[in-house]
Parts: structure tokens; sequence; C-alpha cells
């Protein structure tokens, strides 16, 4: 697997309910999968608590109780809540590759998702065991013995498609479809053709996607970011520009996402220093 960035997305990370442990797949899958992922959470005695994920490229197959499918790359923030105590397993694709487990292009499944059952007629009994399982490593299991069941083969189309996302992930100063497709030696019309394929997105779009995922993280970092400084780092020729660009991918102006993070930061302080001074 290359080290290429995989926009991470989760809208305030550091206090989030529950906790997040990344596995890299095995071998065989590791043309297909990013990595997997296990949530585990207890809120027990406590308020739901509502996560919102950025969007991104990966296509996700998750096994959980109120969760269980395979989700296409999206233009909204994706929002899920936890409540009282429980665990499951999310498995994130590389962008591209997920079309060898679909019988039509990712586009299908594009802001939405499909049932893990119309995918895998055996899935019925890995999500059983998802929720029985004692280990990650259990679950982990259980779900590479499901995807490498059908033998999925990546096709060269395939391979070009992650080949074209990894391009722009490896390249912030990629800000153009017409600068991919410079690099890539392919024609704007099959970028269109291929992404359309094999990512679920348009080629604009997956530059944005990275872009403004990039900002979002370091908007969620920084205490007083300087967004004119932003928007030129991320060649965007005025702020304005990156203003609308940033609230159509994330849901938020940047100023009002800087002011969510350091509101939810400062409602975790209250939660673990109830008697500590109101700030």
């Amino acid at each position: 697997m290359s080290g290429h960035r995989i926009p991470a997305g989760i809208v305030n990370a550091r206090q989030a309910k529950f906790s997040l442990v990344r596995y890299p797949p095995t071998p065989g899958l590791a043309p297909f999968v990013d990595h997997h992922w296990v949530l585990r959470w207890d809120l027990s005695g406590r308020p739901a608590h509502e996560q919102v994920v950025l969007p991104n490229l990966a296509v996700n197959v998750t096994f959980f109780r109120h969760a269980e499918g395979a989700f296409g790359p999206g233009k909204r923030p994706f929002r899920h809540t936890v409540a009282g105590t429980g665990h499951g397993i999310g498995v994130r694709f590389r962008p591209g590759a997920f079309r060898a487990f679909l019988t039509g292009p990712v586009t299908m499944i594009s802001g939405g998702s499909v049932p893990l059952t119309d995918l895998f007629p055996s899935a019925g009994g890995v999500t059983e065991s998802v929720r029985n399982a004692t280990n990650d490593f259990e679950m982990v299991r259980r779900c590479e013995e499901l995807l490498l069941g059908g033998d999925p083969v990546l096709t060269a189309a395939a391979r070009s498609a992650i080949e074209a996302v990894e391009t722009i992930a490896a390249d912030p100063a990629i800000t153009r479809v017409g600068e991919l497709s410079s690099r890539t030696g392919l024609s704007q019309r099959s970028l269109q053709r291929l992404f359309a394929e094999h990512v679920g997105a348009a080629p604009k779009w997956a530059i944005q996607v990275y872009r403004l995922n990039e900002a979002a993280a370091r908007i969620a970092a920084e205490d007083r970011p300087d967004y004119a400084e932003l928007a030129f780092t991320l060649g965007y020729s005025d702020q304005a520009h990156f203003i609308r660009d940033f609230r159509s991918v994330t849901g938020w102006a940047p100023t009002e996402y800087a002011r969510l993070n350091r509101v939810q930061e400062q409602e975790s302080r209250r939660e673990q220093f109830p008697g500590g001074p109101r700030v």
C-alpha cells in the first residue's frame, strides 16, 4: 500500500466519543483496501453522540447494528449516531478499487449505499460474527474471508483510476483537472469516464475533496487560522472562492467550522472537569 494522503475527515476527532483502531489488510486485499477500522464505544448513562465525517472518495463496507452496507463516496458530510454500548468494523477501500465488487459503475452507490447481502450472499453470517466477536482480529479475519471469497480482480482500468487518485493525493499542487490530465497522460474526457466507472465521483470533485479535507484539518488544528494564507496555499486565486468551495464540501464556512471545533472542545472539557470554570 502506498503512503498517499488519506482524508480522515472526522470532525473534531480529538473529542470523539469512541475509540478508533486501524488495521492493515492482508496482502491479498492490499490492492483493494486501505485499511480496516474498528470502533468501540461505551456511552452507558450518557447522551447519544452524533459524529460527523467529511466527504471523501472511499467506499466503506461497514458491519454495525444500525449501519450495515456498502457506502459510496458522497458530496455531503456523513452523520452517524452512537448510543449505549457497541462495536463494529468497517473496511475502507482504495478509491477506484471497489468496482471489482460491483455489477456496475461505482456511481450506482455514490451518495448512497447498498445492502451487503446484495453484494455478498453470506454477509449476514459475517455480521452476526462481528456482533459476537470478542476481539478485533476475529472481526478483521471474518471480513477478509468474505471479501476474498469472490476472488476479486483488479483490472487495468481500475489500476489507472487508483493511480489517478493517488496522483492527486501525492501532489497538493494539482488544483485543476487539466493538470491531472497532463500528469496522467489521459485526456480530460477519458478521466471523466474513468472516474465515473471506478471512483464514483468526477475528477474535479476528487481534487476538491483532497484540498478541502486538508484545509479542514488545518483549521481544526490552528487556534487562529489565516484563511487568506490557507486559500493561497491551496491554489485559490481569491479567498471568496475558497470559502465557497469549503462550504460546498464540508457544509460550513471556514469560520463556522473553526467555531464548531472550538465549541465542541470546550463542551468536552466541561464533561471532564464539571467543577472547573466555564469558558
